[in-house]
């Protein structure tokens, strides 16, 4: 342990680094035998914390070793901290950790500003709300190694908590980095499009930067300007919930990265303005500007401090670039907040670091609501409960007691007489707020009653309460299938579950139960239902003679017009594909992501096989990007698609009601889309349909067209590309 305290805390003086070895001692010596949930030493978590407090944000010393003692006395309250001689300041910041670790995120309903609250009461020392966001991103960099349902909670009070009181005081790095790991862990699949997509255009941005300072070195020279030049991009997140907020894809984002010019020149606010109007001159001298995006924060800065001028220019390919000119100290703040002038480094700036702890304060006594913005507008709609024992459960919002209740068991729905909030008796109806504790009341006697459909907001619940009430039916309906099937087996015939929906649809049934019920109170006679098989299955086999005759011909064309289309150069090395006639060709889709017609692709040389055509967001995209750049091969489709067709598959899960396997397969069918395989299985468990949909389109506009009417189906909770 003395090798790592020596290699790190060389930043403090000698009387700093004293005080944090004797907390550091005191520390490793109580921890020794903790250990985390990877099993690696328990230790290692106040050293990170302590790193990112010295490091990264720049407290004092008494910071970092109110870090080791709080994760001491926390874990081993048996610890004798007091006769170790501290400041008051470290036991007072020690004391105030401790309380607020035992804060429960239940107790605040989740909402940042009740959080502070009960920060502000628990300690009287600012410093304990920056240590305790330092404390998360500690272990947000370490979540991986947490169990799923711990790892849940984290991420959740991460996004409603720790990144909006972040960004509220000044800490925007860190703001940032909490929110690229939320991102990553709430929506992996967004989250590998957009990295992916920064990773395959890095090369690209390069390029653009160094052809776009090229013409301005010799001016900025010439002034006599001294500059850093540097090229930032937007983080994962903000990209996406740009793209989310303008209904654009990753191309329409104009500012995923901006070119910035930060100028080294003295602190003179008149000085600072001038130098900074003066590159901008130069800038749309040489580029032409969009004035219509010109921002002026130098002249009338943000209320947070925020100083720059922004303006996007078009290069002479037609790119717009947005550029961002501020000076050292501009950018200073703009990277590190106001925590940047408490730091450290070589000066004593106790009359700044003593204002900006007094706008923490100030901050947390006076609180304001979380932005929107600061939220996934999905999110913001949900309200998130605890059972008693503590299992986090998302909801719609106005979900109701009884919603919960489906949600926990069919049967305790069915049986749900009322339910506790928060240990307060309340009807079925009452409806849940994010944050409470829901406990359930059952009776024996209990049944669903018809009134209850009116007033519950899940798919489930609805499912679950009409699915009881029509238990008649549902008997019925047995009687029938069993019926038709033994019929059917001894004509051997097959009644499959795409015939039997076009069945349904000419006939009018809304649901499987609807129609054999139906055949068993012989509206639907059995004999209609074997000539309608065998009908099809005709129909069926004079297609496929066709087929066969007309294949070879078909096959023969179809390679002359991909050899027309394929051959020959073309610029930039871009591979174009079309949508018809793969198989034997010099390129296949990769069956990791199913690529269809239209998707966002790229081309990977593989050893034997040609070129393997993968979509951005595959889950091996970033491995393959990262590993072998030299053997990408940049693709696009050709201008529009043929009549071939591509296969994907698509995983939905529902509430477990017949009729959306119908529903699911009619939507299939009112589409350019054919269905290969169709495989259901129930979770018990959770009271889902798991489906497995395999599906031939031919373009991702008439996948899309397809995904999104079944999201909309009301018994659909999920569906995504497999």
């Amino acid at each position: 342990m003395g090798d790592i305290f020596e290699e790190r805390f060389r930043h403090y003086d000698d009387a700093g680094r004293a005080i944090i070895r004797k907390a550091y001692d005191i520390a490793s010596e109580a921890l020794k035998d903790d250990t985390r949930y990877n099993g690696a030493p328990f230790f290692e978590h106040p050293l990170g914390v302590a790193q990112i407090v010295e490091d990264e944000i720049g407290l004092q010393a008494e910071c970092v070793a109110a870090v080791f003692l709080h994760e001491a006395v926390l874990r081993h309250p048996e610890v004798d901290i007091k006769s170790a001689g501290f400041s008051s300041d470290v036991y007072t910041m020690t004391e105030g950790l401790t309380k607020i670790s035992s804060i429960n995120p239940r107790d605040t309903r989740l909402e940042a500003e009740n959080y502070k609250k009960l920060i502000l009461q628990y300690s009287t020392d600012p410093r304990v709300t920056v240590i305790k966001i330092a404390d998360r991103l500690e272990v947000m960099r370490n979540l991986e190694m947490f169990p799923k349902t711990s790892r849940e909670k984290k991420v959740l009070e991460t996004l409603l908590l720790y990144i909006p009181l972040a960004h509220q005081l000044g800490l925007y790095n860190i703001k940032s980095e909490l929110e690229t790991i939320y991102f990553r862990f709430a929506d992996p699949e967004h989250y590998r499009l957009v990295t992916n997509k920064l990773k395959a255009t890095e090369k690209d941005r390069q390029k653009l930067s160094e052809e776009f300072i090229e013409p301005l070195k010799k001016k900025l020279d010439l002034a006599g300007i001294k500059y850093k030049f540097k090229v930032r991009t937007k983080t994962p997140y903000s990209i996406y919930k740009k793209m989310q907020k303008q209904g654009v894809p990753f191309e329409g984002v104009y500012d995923v990265f901006a070119m910035r010019f930060i100028i080294d020149c003295d602190c003179d606010v008149k000085t600072e303005k001038e130098l900074c109007w003066k590159v901008y001159s130069y800038v749309t001298e040489e580029y032409e500007p969009d004035t219509k995006r010109l921002r002026d924060w130098i002249t009338n800065p943000k209320p947070n401090g925020y100083e720059s001028l922004h303006i996007t220019v078009k290069n002479k390919e037609n790119a717009y670039v947005e550029v961002q000119i501020r000076t050292k100290r501009m950018d200073d703040m703009a990277e590190n907040g106001h925590a940047s002038h408490w730091s450290y480094k070589g000066i004593k700036r106790e009359a700044t670091m003593d204002s900006w702890l007094t706008s923490v304060r100030y901050i947390l006594e006076h609180p304001g609501s979380v932005p929107k913005e600061d939220l996934p507008e999905q999110l913001s709609k949900d309200v998130f409960v605890y059972t008693p024992t503590g299992d986090l459960r998302v909801l719609p919002e106005g979900a109701s007691i009884l919603d919960f209740a489906y949600m926990i068991h069919s049967n305790l729905g069915n049986k749900c007489t009322g339910g506790k909030i928060n240990g307060r008796v309340v009807s079925i109806k009452e409806k849940l707020k994010t944050g409470d504790i829901v406990e359930i009341m059952s009776g024996r006697n209990q049944k669903p009653s018809a009134d209850w459909v009116n007033f519950v907001v899940t798919s489930k619940a609805r499912s679950k309460i009409r699915q009881s009430l029509n238990e008649e039916e549902v008997k019925k309906a047995a009687l029938g299938k069993e019926l038709v099937d033994r019929r059917l087996k001894n004509a051997k015939l097959e009644f499959s579950d795409g015939l039997m929906a076009e069945m349904m649809k000419k006939l009018h049934y809304s649901t499987v139960t609807e129609f054999f019920a139906a055949v068993y109170d012989g509206n639907v006679d059995y004999n209609d239902i074997k000539s309608y098989i065998t009908e099809h299955d005709a129909m069926v086999a004079q297609q496929i003679a066709d087929a066969k005759a007309a294949g070879a011909a078909q096959n023969q064309e179809s390679m002359k017009r991909w050899t027309a289309q394929n051959t020959g150069s073309t610029s930039d090395d871009i591979l174009v594909i079309n949508a018809k006639d793969l198989k034997g060709l010099e390129y296949h889709m990769a069956r990791c992501c199913h690529p269809v017609f239209g998707d966002d692709v790229f081309g990977f040389v593989t050893r034997t096989s040609g070129i393997t055509i993968h979509r951005m967001a595959c889950p091996n995209a970033a491995r393959l990007l990262e590993s072998f750049p030299y053997r990408i091969q940049k693709v696009r489709w050709a201008e529009t698609p043929s009549s071939g067709s591509f296969q994907t598959t698509l995983r939905i899960t529902s509430a477990i009601e017949s009729s959306v396997l119908n529903q699911i397969m009619e939507i299939t069918s009112n589409f350019k889309a054919s269905i290969r395989s169709f495989n259901v299985s129930e979770n018990q468990r959770n009271g889902t349909y798991e489906i497995l949909l395999k599906i031939s389109v031919p373009s991702n506009m008439e996948l899309d067209k397809v995904m999104s009417q079944i999201r909309l189906l009301k018994n659909v909770i999920k569906i995504a590309r497999g």
